[in-house]
């Protein structure tokens, strides 16, 4: 089937969360570490730093998510920056952060890789009285506050009703995950697959979700070996920033960009190129310059004495009044989701 291209639009509504102040902590022993796995730190950080870390560098979700880092610093005067492993593992993230916690940052924000896997080292964290922020985290554990942007079953469903139009709401799929423990990533696929399952029923998943290690290579191959399994594949739904331009390479490639759909998370500077030859039907995502900034204005906000709660306005777009989140009671939303496709791409300028 020849699927019709579609028109992009705003999306994304947020929804319920819970408040929590930020707790106070005794002083504990904070552990040490070292980020020789490969951190991009760019130099020391100095006390009273604001931190910002996140799944990986050299990623352009992330490097996007670094511009806003570095204007919220600019903008508040306040010593800010992002840190990363070379590679999105949960090692790499556990040693960045312990090596942190000796240097006594006022506030630590992660964007996890494994949930449970940096539980232990957060609690360490908090017991060093450190503020301790997440982002694409609901439910983890030992932070004082999760901020979200926007409610992750929504966005997903929002996905898959795209996705469903495009393939006519029918045929074969399969949703790709940068990593099976990421908590964010594992509510997108599932809140879309319920909306198949309630709207599409003539829309089959042939696969539980695929791990592509938030790496476009991986997508790539497995995208291919996908297509040879399933000739008459008809759509794929991406989670990582890279999982659906390695996708779309592999369609592109098959020479398959009018007959299989593919959409998911990323940004215009990434995929803009396969939405041009038609192998990306259409993105999603909400700007990361404005996640980094939310998080270090949550984390001010909790340095400060101050409470997050249903409306806060952390005077940054999108996050101008927050939702608490069902399913935790310390996880708030913004209303910062975005879809995009060839019609209005050129309006983003990353």
């Amino acid at each position: 089937m020849r699927h019709r291209r579609l028109a992009g639009g705003a999306m994304v509504s947020a929804l319920a969360m819970a408040l929590v102040a930020c707790s106070s902590v005794n002083g504990g022993d904070p552990g040490t570490g070292s980020t020789d796995g490969g951190s991009s730190s760019s130099g020391g950080a100095a006390d009273g730093a604001y931190v910002v870390v996140v799944k990986a560098t050299g990623i352009g979700w992330f490097d996007r998510m670094e511009v806003g880092v570095n204007e919220w610093a600019d903008e508040t005067g306040m010593d800010a920056r992002e840190e990363g492993p070379s590679e999105a593992t949960n090692e790499g993230q556990v040693a960045i952060i312990q090596d942190l916690i000796a240097q006594q940052p006022t506030a630590i924000s992660v964007v996890p890789n494994d949930l449970a896997g940096l539980e232990s080292v957060l609690k360490q964290a908090q017991d060093a009285g450190i503020v301790v922020v997440s982002h694409e985290a609901v439910g983890i554990k030992n932070v004082d506050i999760d901020i979200e942007g926007f409610e992750n079953k929504a966005y997903g469903a929002q996905i898959m009703e795209n996705l469903g139009e495009c393939t006519g709401g029918e045929g074969q799929y399969v949703q790709f995950v940068g990593r099976l423990t990421n908590g964010s990533h594992s509510e997108w696929v599932q809140g879309a697959y319920e909306k198949q399952q309630a709207d599409f029923p003539d829309m089959t998943r042939v696969e539980d979700p695929i791990e592509s290690e938030e790496n476009e290579e991986v997508a790539y191959n497995k995208a291919k070996e996908l297509l040879a399994k399933y000739p008459d594949i008809k759509a794929f739904q991406g989670s990582a920033g890279t999982d659906v331009v390695g996708i779309g390479r592999a369609v592109e490639e098959a020479g398959k960009t009018d007959s299989i759909c593919v959409m998911g998370t990323s940004i215009p500077s990434v995929a803009k190129g396969y939405l041009d030859s038609g192998a990306i039907d259409k993105i999603f995502f909400w700007d990361p310059a404005m996640a980094g900034k939310a998080q270090l204005a949550v984390a001010k906000i909790l340095a400060e004495g101050g409470t997050i709660e249903e409306g806060t306005d952390l005077g940054v777009p999108g996050y101008e009044s927050l939702v608490k989140l069902d399913g935790a009671d310390n996880a708030y939303a913004g209303d910062a989701g975005v879809a995009v496709d060839l019609s209005n791409v050129d309006q983003y300028n990353f």
